[in-house]
C-alpha cells in the first residue's frame, strides 16, 4: 500500500472513530488554499479542526510526535479561512488531533486527543 492510500486510510479508520463517539463529519481534506485540514467534526456545538497522524507497524516515534509547530499553525490559519468562507455559530471551536498506529496484524490503535492546542500556540 502506498504512503498515500494507507494514510487516507487511517483518515477513514480516525473519522469512523469519532463517528462512534458522537461526532459529525462535516468535512474531510478540506483545502484552504495550500493547507489540506485533515477533518472538520462537531458534537454538541462544539467545532473541531483535526489533523490525523497515522505510522505503521514498528515505527519509531508516536505519531503525534510528528504534529509540529508548524503544521499546527498551517492549520490554525487554514481553520480561519474556512470559518470565513463558512460562517457558522458555534459553542465553542478547538484543534483536536487522532493517532492512528498499527497494532496486531489487522488492528488499529486509535487515540484521540481532544484539545491537542490552540490557536495561540
Amino acid at each position: 500500500m502506498t504512503t498515500f492510500l494507507r494514510g487516507r486510510a487511517f483518515e477513514t479508520a480516525a473519522a469512523r472513530f469519532l463517528e462512534s463517539k458522537g461526532w459529525t463529519v462535516l468535512a474531510r481534506n478540506v483545502r484552504v488554499g495550500p493547507v489540506e485540514i485533515d477533518l472538520v467534526v462537531v458534537r454538541d456545538g462544539v467545532l473541531a479542526f483535526v489533523e490525523v497522524k497515522g505510522r505503521g507497524r514498528g515505527a519509531p516515534a508516536h505519531p503525534l510526535a510528528w504534529l509540529t509547530r508548524r503544521k499546527r499553525a498551517r492549520v490554525v490559519r487554514a481553520a480561519r479561512g474556512w470559518l470565513q468562507r463558512t460562517g457558522g455559530t458555534w459553542r465553542g471551536v478547538r484543534f483536536d488531533a487522532v493517532s492512528v498506529r498499527e497494532g496486531a496484524p489487522g488492528r488499529l490503535i486509535i487515540e484521540h486527543v481532544e484539545d491537542a492546542w490552540r490557536a495561540d500556540d
